[in-house]
């Protein structure tokens, strides 16, 4: 059976404090991070940044699933004050994650919209199979993608999704993206009923899942009869 145990943990240090022969006092030391009287801990925090970071939960659901669940009562204050000590500590990040996306063979580059105080935004991505790096500007085209730093120094393969302003980097060399490929066949072929959409959409799918060749070996002698 398999199941799981949801509830808050209260821990509670207590500092001896002793005074020798001559009235000096002497105060035990609260453990590294223990600095305040009350105070969350960092896998709370690292729960409230990934509720809200990465499965997008508004604060006002997260802190009704931390009161419902856990019985704890965080401000919308805290949530965010945790988001920002998050994003301070993975601030170095971007100090090895944007060079190494530069230099990688292959860059994945999209953009969507997104809302940053009410105000429409765009949400640059550059990725590869193992680095992603997100980031907001109120521009979509080649001035935000300037600004953040990441494309105009890609020297290997850039894949998009044919928008124009990728074209504008000549020093890569350009890949289509075949999951835009295959939303747009599905749209040719359910809307407009093209047959030769699904014949295609289906040979990218069986491309994909077909197993990749093996490594090349060290060529040897042959001998010709």
């Amino acid at each position: 059976m398999q199941d799981i145990v949801i509830q808050a943990v209260v821990t509670e240090y207590q500092a001896e404090i002793v005074e020798d022969d001559q009235g000096q006092r002497h105060v035990a030391p609260f453990p590294e991070g223990v600095t305040r009287p009350i105070q969350y801990g960092p896998r709370l925090k690292a729960h409230a940044v990934y509720l809200s970071q990465y499965q997008l939960l508004p604060y006002a659901r997260i802190r009704e699933l931390l009161a419902s669940q856990c019985g704890l009562a965080l401000s919308t204050g805290t949530l965010f004050a945790f988001n920002q000590e998050a994003y301070q500590r993975a601030e170095t990040f971007a100090e090895w994650a944007v060079p190494a996306l530069r230099q990688a063979p292959t860059v994945h580059a999209d953009e969507t919209g997104m809302q940053v105080g009410g105000q429409r935004y765009w949400l640059h991505s550059a990725s590869n199979d193992g680095l992603t790096w997100l980031a907001p500007h109120p521009k979509r085209g080649q001035e935000a993608m300037d600004a953040i730093g990441v494309l105009p120094l890609v020297r290997g393969v850039l894949v998009h999704d044919h928008w124009k302003p990728y074209y504008r980097y000549p020093d890569c060399r350009h890949a289509l993206c075949n999951a835009h490929h295959l939303r747009e066949l599905t749209a040719a072929w359910e809307n407009d009923h093209q047959h030769w959409a699904k014949s295609l959409h289906d040979l990218l799918l069986a491309m994909n899942r077909a197993p990749l060749p093996p490594s090349p070996t060290t060529r040897g002698s042959a001998t010709c009869e």
